[in-house]
């Protein structure tokens, strides 16, 4: 057992924790709607399959009982992820042909992931001192994004060489050798209580307030643009030509690399600047990488490269932002049920947008669909500008904050 990690360790110790949720996670975004798409599936079909993500709209369920779970978070958090690699063990057994049984076994593997990430960012925020957020948030999303390029690119590259049973037994080894930092350090003290109660399953109660549904919209809305765009990337790049092996490092490496460099980004300059800052910005990034896809649409794959790199890098700052404004919401000793319920808002809206996706390519055309999503992010950079200022709860520029009583 090694000393509770000083910075350098919390970094190791998190993005380890969050590359065992983005591995899976790259193999089943990358691979399955590029699977689904080659074996004829329409857009409406590949568009719905985003309802296997479900477990993580649905997590502020029971995200009480895990973030009341005394002891340390690992005893949570050390079980779900041998878990996890069961599942990608067991997943070397079906075959990508028998499309069924695969699905219910992504939904299992969703369902592991979700319930592990309430004890992995409540363990965030108790971990992360306040001047420590922004640049924290910024080492979670990269090694999430990390595990994406290592699920998403390299794995699904090694599918003709290695053959699926073989890509994915490493998988679910590359998950339990990222469980090992957490079995070696040792736990923080566990954050008092505050008087408050959960109020995870009433949302009215937890937005309330003003400031309160104003908060519930940012959350909403800053990512629904982006995600009803991109939900129709993958099934463009296989229209427009592009193999699996292709599609995987573009996606998988290169994206996913542009997207670990934005996080870092993202993650120092809402600490240099602020909260609010990033957000804005980075929101009008995001309006300007769908426009960029909605000209790739109409002018082929020869643009696929720098648009995919333009988007995932934008994605990644953006995500650090709004992640970070995410923690300083957070009230003392409830960090995993509210940090939980503002990442279900975020899920949601991402999960509706994905599920509306294939609809609008459908009746609008590439182009057209894109065009859409840029406006839905304009709107959403809109509303951060209509934020409230100053310190409370759900003030932006008191997100960087130190947990202390309400």
């Amino acid at each position: 057992m090694i000393p509770t990690p000083g910075a350098l360790g919390r970094a190791i110790l998190l993005s380890g924790l969050y590359f065992a949720q983005g591995l899976p996670f790259g193999i089943f975004t990358q691979a399955l709607p590029v699977m689904m798409r080659q074996q004829g599936y329409s857009l409406e079909a590949i568009g719905l399959s985003n309802l296997l993500a479900l477990p993580w709209v649905l997590k502020f369920l029971w995200a009480p009982l895990v973030d009341g779970h005394p002891g340390p978070r690992r005893r949570v958090i050390v079980p779900l992820n041998v878990a996890a690699a069961a599942l990608l063990i067991l997943l070397a057994g079906v075959p990508p042909s028998q499309m069924g049984p695969l699905l219910v076994v992504v939904l299992l593997c969703n369902l592991v992931a979700a319930t592990q990430d309430i004890a992995t960012d409540a363990l965030a925020v108790e971990l992360l001192p306040p001047q420590e957020r922004g640049l924290g948030n910024g080492v979670q999303v990269a090694g999430y994004r990390l595990g994406m390029v290592v699920g998403g690119g390299l794995l699904i590259q090694q599918f003709a060489t290695w053959g699926w049973a073989r890509t994915f037994l490493a998988a679910g080894a590359l998950v339990l050798l990222a469980t090992v930092p957490i079995l070696l350090a040792h736990a923080p003290e566990r954050v008092e209580r505050s008087a408050e109660p959960h109020q995870a399953l009433r949302w009215d109660r937890w937005f309330s307030g003003r400031n309160g549904r104003a908060w519930f919209g940012l959350l909403f809305l800053y990512k629904f643009g982006d995600a009803f765009g991109t939900g129709m990337a993958k099934p463009l790049l296989v229209d427009q030509g592009l193999q699996l092996g292709e599609i995987g490092r573009l996606m998988g490496v290169y994206g996913s690399g542009a997207a670990i460099t934005g996080a870092l980004f993202g993650g120092w300059f809402v600490a240099r600047w602020s909260v609010r800052a990033g957000l804005l910005g980075f929101g009008g990034a995001q309006v300007a990488t769908l426009l960029a896809y909605a000209l790739f649409a109409e002018h082929g794959p020869a643009y696929a490269g720098a648009v995919i790199v333009a988007e995932h890098l934008v994605s990644g700052m953006a995500t650090a932002a709004l992640f970070t404004a995410m923690m300083g919401a957070c009230r003392p000793g409830h960090s995993g049920t509210d940090y939980t319920v503002q990442a279900s808002v975020v899920v949601l809206a991402q999960g509706l947008g994905a599920l509306a996706s294939g609809f609008s390519a459908q009746a609008l055309g590439y182009a057209g669909h894109f065009g859409l999503a840029a406006a839905l992010a304009v709107g959403a950079a809109a509303w951060v500008a209509r934020m409230p200022t100053g310190g409370g709860r759900f003030g932006l520029a008191g997100a960087q904050r130190s947990l202390t009583p309400l």
